[in-house]
This record gives structure tokens, C-alpha cells and sequence, in this order.
């Protein structure tokens, strides 16, 4: 399992350069992705949303605006440089959307909120970062309100036919390219070793529903690289 001060350092290293890094080694995906995400959780309208493992909060900005006026986000992670970086593009926005999105800190093993407290969480390319994913599935679960909706986008297991492509890609070109972009080449080789360790949809699915979760759906993306989870409370 990961350990949290080690992944608190990487991530607070590469803080600067994480947005760019994230379009440049996803050839851009990343966009997409985020905007399949929104669009799941605005059919359930949520009033209250938690962006947990937010990072630079390119998600919570996507949900601010992609949701409905008048959407309370919350973005929220335990890096603070991140958070830093989060901050500073929130400043840029107008007041009202300003005043709907809140960045704060939290461990995402013993979030700082109350029992049911939000309509959804979502959490992007962080579950695998938790030193104990059934834990922090639970965690989800207790903040949701009953009916709630938890999203989860994380990488997955590609399609069969892709998988040599796509691990050559993350073992060798990927840190390299990192590198360059970020000056923390051994950020992404961790980042790599995380995302080839990473169970597939079925796996994943028996996890989410082992923390008490109900109504599990997976959908696979990009060929199976990335997939969306969702259920309910």
C-alpha cells in the first residue's frame, strides 16, 4: 500500500507542473474524461458535492461548471501544495461560482466532516493513492447522505489487445516525459508502478461493495484504461 507521507511529498513536488503533465501524458484525455464524469453526477443533481483526493481541483472546477447554479463543492485533499494551486486558479473565477466552491484539507482515511453530509463524492485518479482503499471507500460512504452517489474515475486494466502498448507506454515513456515536464521523474515511475497495480473493473467493483455500497456500475474508457465506477448508499 502506498505510504501517505511519501505520497504527500511527491505530490507536493510536482504540484506546478501537475495540470500540464496530466494533458500532455494523456495526450489531452483527461478533459474527457472529466467531462464524462460531470455528466454522470449531474443526472442525479446533487446539491452538495465532495471532490475528495481534488488536487489542483481541475475536477472541483469541472463540476463548478458543469453542475446545476447553486452546487456547493467541496474540494479536498491532504497535500497543501496542491491545494495551494487550487486556490490560486479559484481566484480567477467569477464571485458566484467563487462562493460555491470551498478547497480545504482533509486525510481522506478520516475526513474532517460530519456523517451525511453531501449528495456525492467523487474521487479521480486518487482511490489508488490510499494507503487502505476499504477504508477510505467507508469514509465515502459515512459523509454520503442515504441515496447519495459516489463516483470513482481511476485507472484500470486496458483491453487485452492494447495492454503491451500501454504498459511500454507507462514503464519507459511515460516517466520520461514526466521528467521533462515536471523535473520529478521519480513521481511517475511510483505513478506508473500504482496504475499497473491497480485492480480491473470486476475487482474494483467487489471492493466498492464490500464498503457497504449498493447499485455498483463500471464503465471501461479509452480502451479499457481508465473506468468510471458509480454507486449509491
Amino acid at each position: 500500500m502506498p505510504d501517505p507521507v511519501a505520497v504527500n511529498s511527491m505530490f507536493g513536488r510536482i504540484a506546478r507542473r501537475y495540470d500540464l503533465a496530466n494533458h500532455l501524458l494523456s495526450f489531452g484525455l483527461d478533459i474527457w474524461w472529466r467531462r464524462r464524469l460531470v455528466a454522470a453526477v449531474r443526472r442525479h443533481s446533487p446539491r452538495e458535492v465532495l471532490d475528495l483526493a481534488t488536487g489542483s481541483g481541475d475536477v472541483a472546477f469541472a463540476l463548478n461548471r458543469g453542475l446545476a447554479a447553486g452546487t456547493l463543492i467541496t474540494g479536498m485533499d491532504f497535500c497543501a501544495p496542491m491545494l495551494d494551486e487550487a486556490e490560486r486558479k479559484k481566484a480567477v473565477l467569477p464571485p458566484d461560482r467563487q462562493a460555491q466552491l470551498t478547497f480545504r484539507q482533509g486525510d481522506g482515511l478520516a475526513l474532517p466532516v460530519a456523517d451525511e453530509s453531501f449528495d456525492a463524492v467523487t474521487i479521480s485518479f486518487g482511490l489508488r493513492n490510499m494507503a487502505d482503499r476499504h477504508r477510505s471507500l467507508t469514509e465515502m460512504r459515512r459523509v454520503l447522505r442515504p441515496g447519495g452517489r459516489l463516483y470513482v474515475l481511476e485507472f484500470s486494466q486496458p483491453w487485452a489487445v492494447v495492454k503491451p502498448f500501454y504498459f511500454f507506454y507507462l514503464r519507459h515513456l511515460l516517466p520520461r516525459i514526466a521528467g521533462v515536464v515536471t523535473g520529478d521523474k521519480g513521481a511517475y515511475v511510483y505513478l506508473n508502478e500504482t496504475i499497473e497495480e491497480f485492480p480491473g473493473r470486476p475487482a474494483l467493483a467487489e471492493e466498492i461493495r464490500a464498503a457497504g455500497f449498493a447499485d455498483v456500475e463500471a464503465e471501461g474508457l479509452s480502451a479499457g484504461t481508465v473506468a468510471l465506477h458509480s454507486a449509491t448508499r
